[in-house]
């Protein structure tokens, strides 16, 4: 966590400290760490000279910003009416089910795979879509999409 918290200190100081920076660094703390934690908020907001309510509404507001850790692998189902029309929904149950996800909990226990929906992918004509790491795959079944996790395990169980 101080690593953390070392980093959104710089980053405060590298823009001077300025308010009007709030959304920048947060992006670039998010970047750095795939998430916004409660106490680098609270940091923000200290460092800026602002509420810590007013820094919360900001993160909460834009759908980009997370305040659960992310998995090192991000998962998106595209939500879009083409992808749903041609069933995307049934490839996010199964991730859903094969990730052991409970509730509003995004990320798989074991902190590789986050998976999250995204009203579109623009890629309709592949249909239904999904990404994992930014890499498209289209033409999706839940089959399939069980079978690149299953890849992506196997793969980083050998290296």
């Amino acid at each position: 966590m101080e690593k953390q918290l070392s980093f959104v200190r710089e980053t405060v100081a590298a823009h001077g400290a300025d308010p009007a920076s709030l959304i920048t660094i947060l992006q670039e703390i998010q970047g750095e760490f795939k998430y916004l934690s409660e106490e680098a908020l609270t940091l923000v907001a200290e460092l800026l000279d602002l509420s810590t309510a007013h820094v919360y509404s900001v993160a909460t507001f834009y759908e980009n910003f997370s305040l659960e850790a992310k998995g090192r692998h991000i998962i998106k189902i595209c939500t879009g009416t083409a992808c749903h029309v041609r069933k995307s929904q049934p490839i996010y149950d199964a991730l859903y089910k094969e990730l052991g996800l409970s509730g509003k909990h995004k990320t798989s226990s074991d902190g590789m795979f986050t998976l999250e929906t995204v009203a579109c992918l623009g890629a309709c004509g592949l249909a239904p879509v999904m990404t994992i790491d930014g890499e498209v795959h289209s033409k999706m079944t839940p089959e399939a999409a069980v079978a690149l996790l299953t890849e992506i395990r196997a793969k980083e169980a050998a290296e």
